[in-house]
């Protein structure tokens, strides 16, 4: 809780929210009311003057992230900022618990996760109620270091954590040397060769050295852990470890020629080493995914400067400089071609193994390579704008994400080593009076390290940052960690009709004029699109330069959505569109209904001309359906989950389409301001449901759906109100995000299973003196080794389709 949380109440909390986007106190009334609706939410003041909204509510009943969602759902937004710490000084899932438990309560801050597998911190807070340093001294005072991440550091960031594994290595190397005097005695022991033990001030000698050196880490550890008021693996290993050191130098103190536990210390330290090494070296493989697509950006540019060619790091690349892209070569930025034509391998953005042609006016984008042909390009977007940049920092932000099951997880161990402590004590105490000290003794400290709360920690983080590189491997960006646990769980699916299922690249097919000739009332249609950007005009507009027309300028020009255009050609005031916009305008079509209904019966939409309440003639356009809409749906509803249609097409149309495809459901001429609304119907009915478009007007009801799912070839603002993003358009990837989202969660489980399995069972196997400290520490070692490297298995992930 914060200060100011404590005054108010201990389930409920203050936050002032900066509201973006209120330019009046209508504005500011409605963000109230809104946020006064949550359920949970004690009270709402919005001030008009600051832009910020201060909101009471019960912890219990909601949370910051509803807030937030609420003040956007309204159509306002949140300031807030963002920074990704570098961590120093997690040994478990404790540490991580701990330290986002403390970063969560600190005033200012609206979220915060910690990745134990990364060592990252990713802190979403409000400027002006804390900063950077406010942050890093809260995470120095309870044990722990912190710094900025620098991402433009990459090669630094692998340096340092080369040497830390250098480091721990050498660790393991000095305590395996030493190891190895008492495992010969250890022999000698349970042989009765007496030549082969050791005399106790030996022993005492070489236990010290690994216990207060290369066992120092522990002890160091387990002192800031306390004195920061929580407990992580480092005081479970020193309070195990001293304890058999403490009583074995006693014993040897007071003259004792046997009965020592020094090899318990020293094996036990020298295996936890061990497994250290082992699982650092395994987790730096769960990022191999964004360490490659860190590596495909070309190093390199050719710039045209004063017509001379130069090379020039790609990082100098500015906005509007000409380059040069040569046959075989990497393009550097994202950039429009104004001179040649060639072929592009983009595989590495879309997962499409086939070359792209592409000639003057099309869009480059960097990192893909130039198969055959030179040209010149204009950079449009450079450093962080490029696609590449936009692609590794959602990988980046995904894989610092939690997914919901991780939940369970955190809120045990947060209370795991206390009540691993007391298990212990009470094992002692036990065993003590029933059987005697020294047993007692033994079964405590097996107790201490068999009990591993870092197996429960890196469990989930680590399948989702495999599964996220997967993703983006085979072109499906994900947002967060929590959109890969959703998908799974959808059993609606609802598409946009045009550039989803179907190409999105309409051509017209049929002209017909009553009033004049074909190509007189396709010259009128066209010149009145030349104000509309909707595909269904770009492509009569297209049509008509294809056959020499020369079209007029539109003045007027009026689009009403779902229903058509207005606009006057040479003076004469047109309409064009569908049979709404005809009835608005009274125009009769009793002679044409049939020929009409006979188009759209063929999946084809028809446009309507009229002029002054008189009907000109009509276009019909078709868009072709994409080569593999039909086998995606069919494998979607394979998987139980109900496919919907949606489009602003007339019924019949839309019918056409859907029984080409197989959808389930049809949702028809709905406007685009109705599709979130009947997606919410749909989530009404009880479903849970993925939005797939690729249109600004499919944006709202992409932020509505349970998972907003993007077309990559879609425009910016679809993408930016996704959850997921499809980069190669194909819905196949769909079936293959969902199957992504099954083995990373089916992954995650086996490695909970695991990690709880191995806790539940052996520690009170060892609470019965069944186990040996020295098999206890070579156990507590390998768990964390074994969830990672189980996690590993998902690297061989392919999407499999029937």
């Amino acid at each position: 809780m914060t200060k100011q949380s404590q005054e108010i109440g201990e389930s409920q909390r203050r936050i002032t929210l900066g509201i973006t986007g209120m330019t009046c106190a209508a504005c500011s009334n409605r963000v109230e009311k809104s946020l006064a609706k949550v359920d949970g939410v004690q009270s709402a003041a919005v001030n008009p003057a600051n832009e910020r909204a201060t909101v009471v509510f019960d912890e219990s009943k909601t949370n910051v992230d509803e807030l937030i969602k609420r003040v956007e759902k309204t159509g306002y937004g949140v300031t807030e900022e963002r920074i990704e710490l570098s961590l120093s000084g997690m040994t478990c899932a404790a540490c991580s618990t701990r330290i986002e438990k403390v970063l969560n309560k600190t005033d200012g801050v609206i979220q915060a996760n910690v990745n134990l597998a990364s060592e990252k911190a990713t802190v979403n807070y409000i400027n002006g109620k804390t900063d950077v340093d406010t942050l890093i001294g809260k995470i120095k005072k309870i044990g722990y270091d912190a710094k900025p991440a620098v991402k433009e550091n990459a090669e630094a960031e692998k340096a340092a954590k080369e040497q830390q594994y250098k480091k721990q290595r050498n660790a393991f190397i000095v305590g395996a040397v030493i190891s190895i005097p008492f495992l010969i005695a250890m022999i000698g022991e349970f042989t009765g060769n007496h030549a082969l033990m050791m005399p106790g001030c030996l022993q005492f000698l070489l236990a010290t050295i690994v216990q207060f050196t290369i066992g120092w880490r522990f002890i160091r550890g387990a002192y800031n852990a306390l004195r920061g008021g929580s407990a992580n693996m480092d005081v479970l290993v020193a309070l195990g470890t001293l304890a058999a050191y403490l009583y074995s130098s006693v014993l040897w103190l007071l003259g004792a020629e046997s009965g020592f536990y020094f090899e318990a210390s020293v094996i036990i330290i020298t295996l936890i080493i061990l497994g250290k090494v082992l699982e650092a070296r395994a987790k730096g493989q769960t990022s191999e995914a964004l360490k490659k697509l860190m590596g495909l950006q070309a190093k390199t540019a050719h710039v045209i400067r004063n017509g001379e060619t130069v090379d020039v790091p790609v990082e100098d690349v500015q906005t509007g400089d000409l380059l040069l892209i040569k046959s075989g070569e990497k393009i550097p930025v994202d950039g429009e071609i104004i001179e040649g034509q060639t072929t592009v391998d983009e595989s590495m953005l879309t997962g499409e193994s086939l070359p792209v042609e592409k000639e003057q006016g099309d869009m480059l984008i960097g990192a893909t390579i130039n198969k055959h042909g030179s040209v010149r390009m204009k950079a449009t977007k450079v450093g962080k704008d490029t696609a590449l940049a936009q692609i590794i920092r959602m990988v980046e932000e995904a894989q610092g994400s939690k997914a919901p099951i991780q939940d369970l997880a955190d809120k045990i161990s947060g209370i795991f080593v206390p009540i691993v402590i007391g298990i212990a004590i009470l094992t002692f105490l036990v065993t003590y009076f029933l059987v005697g000290f020294s047993p007692a003794l033994i079964s405590a400290v097996a107790v201490l390290v068999i009990a591993c709360p870092c197996a429960l920690g890196l469990a989930t983080p680590t399948a989702i940052m495999v599964g996220t590189g997967k993703g983006a491997e085979h072109g499906v960006l994900i947002k967060g960690a929590e959109y890969l646990q959703l998908v799974r769980e959808m059993d609606a699916i609802v598409l946009d009709k045009t550039g989803t299922i179907t190409k999105g690249e309409p051509e017209v097919t049929d002209v017909k004029a009553f009033e004049t000739d074909e190509e007189e009332l396709l010259r009128l249609v066209a010149s009145a699109e030349t104000g509309s950007e909707h595909p269904l005009g770009q492509s009569i507009i297209q049509k008509a330069k294809e056959q020499g027309i020369r079209l007029s300028n539109a003045r007027n020009f009026e689009a009403v959505p779902g229903h058509g255009i207005y606009a006057t050609i040479e003076g004469r005031k047109m309409s064009v569109g569908n049979k709404k916009l005809m009835e608005r305008e009274n125009v009769l079509l009793t002679s044409v209904k049939a020929e009409i209904e006979a188009l759209e019966e063929k999946g084809k939409t028809v446009m309507m001309a009229a002029e002054e309440g008189r009907l000109l003639g009509y276009v019909a356009v078709a868009d072709t359906v994409k080569e593999s809409s039909r086998q995606a749906i069919s494998e979607l509803r394979a998987l139980d989950i109900e496919v919907i249609m949606m489009t602003g097409d007339n019924e019949r149309t839309a019918q056409a389409i859907a029984a080409e495809v197989g959808v389930d459901r049809v949702l028809a001429e709905v406007l685009p301001e109705g599709k979130a609304e009947e997606v919410e119907k749909l989530k009404q009915e009880g479903k849970k449901v993925a939005m797939v478009g690729d249109g600004i007007n499919d944006a709202p009801a992409l932020a509505t759906a349970d998972v907003g799912i993007a077309i990559g070839t879609g425009t910016d603002v679809a993408i930016e109100a996704a959850d997921i993003t499809l980069m190669s358009g194909d819905l196949l990837a769909i079936v293959e995000t969902i199957q992504l989202s099954q083995a990373t969660m089916r992954k995650i489980k086996q490695n909970l299973g695991w990690a709880f399995g191995y806790n539940v069972i052996l520690i009170p196997v060892a609470a019965f003196g069944l186990l040996n400290p020295i098999l206890a520490g070579a156990a507590m070692a390998f768990s964390s080794v074994s969830v990672v490297t189980n996690t590993l298995f998902l690297k061989r992930w392919k999407p499999s389709h029937t």
